[in-house]
């Protein structure tokens, strides 16, 4: 295709490929893009699978601008979890914004783990992390975070002690729903937390003394 410039001469229009590449060379989200597909190669591979090749391609970027942004594949692996917890944080707190009560608070625990196939790649994710600091200390400070970070938001309904032990909980039965042929119903796991939200009777050390 020809255009005609100021000074009467012909010039050839850009191709759409090349507007294309050249829209692409401004690309305020691509570190973000390139996090978020590292996410998505950590589901799909796990941590043995990442790579920057695999990365580059599933963010629809060029392989250097992946070593451009992140300098080592650990680099890498810990900035896309530490972008996994700050998201799985901030949604975690939403899903109890609006409890206000017992039975409120118990349908969402429960949902917890009855939804967790179906937030497969969420969960996937926080067992990928808590595997990968098996072996690296460094990120022990991001599960620490998540773990804390889960605890506080519990801990407003129930206290801490019974917070830490529900996390817990919560944490194997969703790991069990994942991997289970033979799915927990729904009244289970409501009995399971139920009996987790229960105060722990005292022994007889606690009893007073007569």
């Amino acid at each position: 295709m020809e255009r005609t410039n100021g000074a009467g001469h012909s010039e050839h229009a850009p191709a759409p490929e090349d507007e294309g590449r050249r829209a692409r060379r401004h690309d305020p989200g691509r570190r973000t893009r390139i996090l978020d597909a590292a996410l998505d190669v950590l589901v799909a591979d796990g941590v043995a699978g990442l790579t920057h090749r695999k990365v580059a391609s599933r963010a629809d970027v060029p392989l250097g601008s992946v070593t451009y942004h992140f300098a080592s594949l650990a680099v890498l692996q810990a900035q896309a979890f530490s972008r996994y917890v700050e998201q799985r944080t901030e949604e975690y707190e939403s899903l109890f914004a609006a409890v206000r009560s017992h039975e409120e608070l118990v349908r969402v625990l429960v949902g917890l783990v009855q939804q967790g196939p179906s937030r497969r790649r969420s969960a996937v994710l926080g067992f990928e992390l808590h595997l990968a600091a098996l072996r690296d200390p460094e990120l022990r400070v991001l599960t620490q975070h998540w773990t804390e970070a889960a605890r506080a938001v519990l801990a407003r309904f129930t206290g801490a002690e019974i917070a830490a032990r529900l996390d817990a909980l919560l944490e194997g039965m969703i790991m069990h729903a994942l991997l289970t042929t033979d799915g927990q119903s729904p009244a289970e796991t409501r009995a399971a937390v139920e009996h987790a939200l229960t105060p722990a009777a005292p022994g007889p050390e606690d009893g007073s003394r007569t």
